[in-house]
């Protein structure tokens, strides 16, 4: 979901350097609560695994230029579930910088339009967790309904985002307003397939409850 190279004017620019800021407020947040419970080993263990994770993502799996931007298999809830909400944020950053400094350096001016757009979603899944998930509550006994709201949160988020920066950008003209409504349709199409990914890798992870042991997954996914 990068947002394309001059959608959005360097003047305009300066807002995503605040969003950005502001996505990256909570992840400090979640850092320091991580740190607290599992140390800064596992923090800086999981981050590392989460933006090769992204990296993959970005790279490695199938994506579409539709309409304003591109369709990619950004796997947010799977990030949160397995490796907590701040290993996860600094992972969606760090991958997506790796990409553009090795790979795509034509959307580093962009970056932290896409960072907002990759992390403030984060950030929002996070509280819907905390609501929806009791806390006596395993990740990995999640029902469907609970992996698919997650879902639906992080990847609804998204194309709201790539909609703002577009109109934000390009105006409300009915081209512009094409290309976003596609992108949102087909964008819209993950939310069907995450939360099967989800409950897949859950599943998975219950094979492997020594895992929780390690300090590579979140306390909360066996917990």
């Amino acid at each position: 979901m990068h947002i394309e190279p001059d959608l959005v004017s360097p003047e305009k620019m300066l807002l995503a350097y605040a969003t950005a800021a502001a996505a990256g407020a909570m992840a400090v947040k979640f850092a320091v609560d991580t740190v607290r419970t599992r140390g800064a080993l596992s923090l800086l263990a999981r981050t590392a695994i989460a933006t090769a994770a992204v990296f993959v993502f970005f790279e490695v799996f199938p994506h579409y230029a539709v309409g304003v931007s591109e369709v990619h298999l950004i796997l947010g809830s799977t990030l949160l579930l397995l490796f907590g909400a701040a290993p996860a944020a600094f992972g969606l950053a760090l991958g997506l910088m790796v990409q553009g400094l090795f790979f795509a350096p034509f959307d580093l001016p962009q970056y932290f339009a896409n960072v907002t757009t990759l992390v403030a979603p984060l950030v929002a899944i996070k509280f819907v967790a905390d609501r929806i998930i009791r806390p006596d509550t395993a990740y990995v006994d999640l029902r469907y309904s609970q992996a698919l709201a997650l879902s639906a949160t992080y990847q609804g988020g998204v194309v709201l985002w790539v909609a703002f920066w577009a109109l934000y950008g390009q105006g409300f003209g009915a081209e512009n307003l094409a290309s976003v409504a596609s992108f949102g349709g087909a964008y819209m199409l993950v939310v069907l397939l995450e939360p099967l990914v989800d409950l897949l890798v859950l599943a998975g992870a219950k094979l492997v409850r020594g895992l929780g042991k390690t300090g590579l997954v979140t306390s909360r996914l066996y917990a």
